[in-house]
């Protein structure tokens, strides 16, 4: 793991076309948390004026990944980060700017030692997305895996 996590956000918008296309930010990201922050854009609003659902998630699994890269960024020779499974709830109607932030919920030590030992292992971050008002209008469950790089085969 790598404490200074200050290269993430360009990492994302480098590698993740859709983060620059969606407008999002990042502020604060370590191997343990992350937060995303979503400008209000008339083009990605909703038929009642809120953002878009699709791009709620997307805020969301984009927080995800920040904090997931920041924590495993260092294997990214020996594995790849995929989305296994992820879990949404509209609590709030959402409106405005909106602030999404992840939380590993797994030491990511346990998670290395398990790559490490030669399993696919998988990890669970929680995404609470928050209005201008600090409202909770969305929380995120996204279970993510490190899957091993197969080697390249030799000619």
């Amino acid at each position: 793991m790598e404490d200074d996590a200050s290269w993430v956000a360009d990492a994302m918008k480098a590698t993740v076309p859709w983060v620059s296309t969606a407008g999002i930010e990042f502020g604060e990201i370590t191997a343990q948390r992350a937060t995303a922050v979503l400008p209000d854009r008339a083009d990605q609003r909703n038929h009642v004026g809120g953002p878009h659902a699709a791009v709620i998630f997307g805020l969301a699994e984009t927080a995800s990944g920040a904090v997931g890269l920041a924590a495993f960024g260092t294997t990214m020779e020996h594995a790849t980060p995929l989305v296994v499974s992820s879990q949404i709830g509209y609590r709030k109607l959402a409106r405005g700017p909106l602030t999404a932030e992840a939380v590993l919920t797994r030491p990511a030590d346990e998670v290395l030692a398990e790559l490490d030992a030669g399993r696919r292992p998988e990890f669970t971050v929680e995404v609470s997305v928050r209005d201008a008002e600090g409202a909770q209008t969305t929380a995120v469950s996204v279970v993510w895996t490190l899957k091993p790089n197969r080697p390249v085969p030799t000619a």
